[in-house]
């Protein structure tokens, strides 16, 4: 993953994820890039931003609403949400937008 993603024509969704790490990387390197890879996997997944300083941001875009509660319900993706509530985030907020507009260079 790297660069700004291509996404299509709006309107789709956006799911933004903030979140502030625990100290060290206990696996976390590892599921990240298994999520990455799952998620682009499922069905209405249209590409994913990500950028880590203090506080970490994670934009992934999807077709529909449907298609983000299917992700969410994941077995896979529930594993790593139990371990990032329990082991690798002190804080964190996930927020769902509706994209209406999209322009760029």
């Amino acid at each position: 993953m790297s660069g700004i993603a291509e996404t299509p024509e709006p309107p789709y969704f956006a799911v933004i994820f903030s979140s502030v790490r625990t100290e060290g990387d206990r696996g976390y390197g590892a599921m990240a890039d298994r999520m990455l890879e799952l998620a682009a996997q499922q069905e209405g997944f249209l590409g994913i931003e990500s950028a880590r300083e203090e506080v970490g941001i994670t934009v992934s875009y999807w077709a529909s609403e449907e298609a983000i509660k299917n992700w969410k319900q994941n077995a896979e993706h529930l594993d790593a949400q139990r371990l990032g509530h329990n082991v690798w985030y002190a804080d964190f907020r996930v927020r769902v937008a509706r994209v209406e507009r999209a322009y760029g260079i």
